[in-house]
């Protein structure tokens, strides 16, 4: 009885797993694709570096709805690519603003370690040590003078200048101290930012969660069910092979038709997980002999959208979905005794 339970477990772990991956898998493509992590850096970048924009306000905006809608595609807060070199001599902090000056001062430090994605700069990650690496330099060019690039920063009215200020301060102007300082500080924010990022990312897979589940139909009450009845057919097919010709009998009285092997063959061949599938929009069956053929199941999608009893089950797979695929794959991992690797 205990076996019945393990595949019922395991049959919706894995479920769920592989349903989650698919979530990930697209959130990823997503990310990649419309280079989000670059742009939620750089953006992060232009409002530390040089405010926010006097038309449109921050780079990175406060509200989840208007980073979906500005970032991905009204806005590309990175710098223009360039297949140059950074330059020997560091630029010098202008004596006025100018529009994303200190944005190109940085990335004039950083672009070597760049390649090009549609004419914009790749980067999406700045190591904290590179960071205070590229402040140093930035502070060479008012020869080491860091009092007057604090002064210049000032006069450009750049964010910037109260953050290097207090790490200045804190250093009691000890140089080595200022660059572990402004090291320490870009860590930090780094921290704050990937958490920030983060939580953008848990709204767009909750909206990837109901696509998925809607898309597949997946009522993971549903499944349970025919997990159980499977584990419940597969045992009554070995009750049959091990008792004799009279219980032939009754299995060739539960299958329709005359002979019920290739019934037990259909059904032993078509587990819960591929019959739960198969009722997807877009299905893709393997026949035994053959090439595989794509199924559009848009009305029997249709009528499971409809049919009210299936949503409690729908609700199971999204909530199930939210948790991750890492979580699933622990819970796999514990369920099957595999050791993770050290």
């Amino acid at each position: 009885m205990l076996s019945v339970y393990v595949d019922l477990a395991l049959g919706l772990v894995v479920s769920f797993l592989l349903l989650s991956l698919l979530v990930s898998g697209l959130n990823e493509a997503f990310v990649r694709l419309l280079s989000i992590r670059s742009k939620f850096l750089w953006a992060y970048l232009r409002d530390t570096m040089d405010g926010a924009d006097e038309k449109s306000g921050s780079w990175l905006p406060a509200k989840v709805l208007d980073v979906f809608r500005v970032l991905p595609f009204l806005r590309d807060p990175r710098p223009r690519h360039s297949d140059r070199p950074a330059p020997t001599e560091p630029g010098k902090v202008p004596e006025s603003t100018t529009g994303d000056s200190m944005i190109k001062l940085l990335y004039q430090r950083v672009q070597e370690i760049d390649h090009a994605k549609r004419g914009r700069t790749s980067i999406s990650n700045i190591p904290p040590a590179r960071f205070a690496v590229a402040v140093m330099e930035l502070a060479s060019a008012e020869n080491g003078d860091v009092e007057e690039f604090l002064r210049k920063l000032q006069q450009i009215d750049s964010p910037l200048y109260g953050h290097l200020k207090g790490v200045w301060e804190t250093a009691q102007h000890d140089l080595d101290r200022f660059r572990q300082g402004v090291e320490t500080w870009f860590d930090g924010e780094m921290q704050r930012l990937s958490s920030l990022y983060r939580r953008y990312v848990k709204w767009v897979v909750a909206v990837l969660g109901v696509v998925v589940t809607l898309l597949f139909t997946m009522d993971g009450l549903e499944y349970a069910k025919t997990l159980l009845r499977d584990n419940a057919f597969r045992a009554s097919v070995t009750a049959v092979a091990e008792a004799g010709p009279d219980a032939y009998e009754e299995l060739k009285a539960r299958c329709t038709g005359g002979d019920p092997v290739p019934c037990v063959t259909e059904t032993l061949s078509q587990p819960a997980l591929v019959t739960m599938l198969d009722q997807a929009l877009v299905s893709v069956s393997i026949p035994a002999q053959g090439d595989p053929t794509v199924h559009w199941n848009g009305g029997l999608w249709w009528d499971r959208i409809n049919t009210l009893s299936h949503w409690p089950g729908f609700l199971l797979t999204y909530v199930a979905l939210l948790f991750g695929a890492p979580f699933w794959w622990d819970v796999f991992r514990r369920i099957t005794g595999i050791k993770p690797r050290r």
